[in-house]
């Protein structure tokens, strides 16, 4: 299948091999684009190399793909440095940072994760200008301190997505669904990465077919299991 993704660009590069892993084409579809706020960024570098946090938490690859470089290695000696996913992981991996895991793919599982550890510690986190109540309010109810650094703005790209010939499209969050440009999925089958964009699709009139687990393997697996029992 040719399976149409809405990704930001900067985050594409390793979606194309994963997709022929599991039998597909991929075509990157951007409803949104990076606008990056590089002084945003050298700030919080300078907190977290200043040891001011005792946690960072890195909600997505792209932020890891623009700060890891700019971080000493060291860092980990003091900080626990967390990622949500293992593509996150893997970009902080290459370069030189020792990260932990999440067991899921969504920040709820961030404040379970730490359990009672988090009880006065700061948590960095550096991230896109989308809020996120809920992250912070359980960080701040379990005890902890949250700092966000809002290091990048989606914009839409305003562009329609490119459907043409495509017999899927993933919408990789609630954010890129509700930001696309779309005339209709009537012959496309439409897909979500989690539930949370399941749930942001489902609140505007499409059903997802396809559910994945938060990661897209994940939802390549789900996928695929969908089209042997269909």
């Amino acid at each position: 299948m040719l399976l149409a993704i809405t990704r930001l660009a900067e985050k594409s590069v390793a979606d194309a091999a994963l997709c022929k892993q599991y039998g597909h084409e991929y075509r990157v579809v951007s409803p949104l684009r990076a606008e990056i706020r590089s002084s945003t960024i050298q700030t919080f570098v300078l907190a977290a190399v200043g040891d001011e946090f005792d946690a960072i938490l890195f909600t997505s690859a792209f932020p890891a793909q623009k700060i890891a470089p700019l971080l000493d290695p060291c860092i980990t000696k003091t900080t626990r440095v967390i990622a949500i996913g293992p593509q996150t992981t893997k970009t902080l991996h290459n370069a030189g940072i020792a990260a932990e895991t999440l067991p899921a793919f969504y920040s709820r599982n961030f404040v379970p994760y730490l359990g009672n550890w988090i009880e006065g510690k700061r948590i960095g986190i550096p991230r896109a200008d989308v809020p996120n109540l809920d992250l912070i309010n359980a960080i701040e109810d379990a005890g902890g301190m949250a700092f966000e650094y809002r290091c990048y703005r989606l914009a839409p790209t305003n562009e329609p997505l490119n459907l043409d010939g495509a017999d899927a499209v993933l919408f990789t969050s609630a954010n890129s669904y509700q930001r696309a440009l779309f005339s209709s999925l009537e012959y496309i089958l439409p897909m979500a990465i989690g539930e949370v964009t399941a749930d942001a699709m489902r609140t505007g009139g499409v059903e997802a077919r396809v559910v994945g687990d938060g990661s897209l393997e994940g939802t390549l697996i789900a996928l695929n299991a969908y089209l042997r029992v269909n």
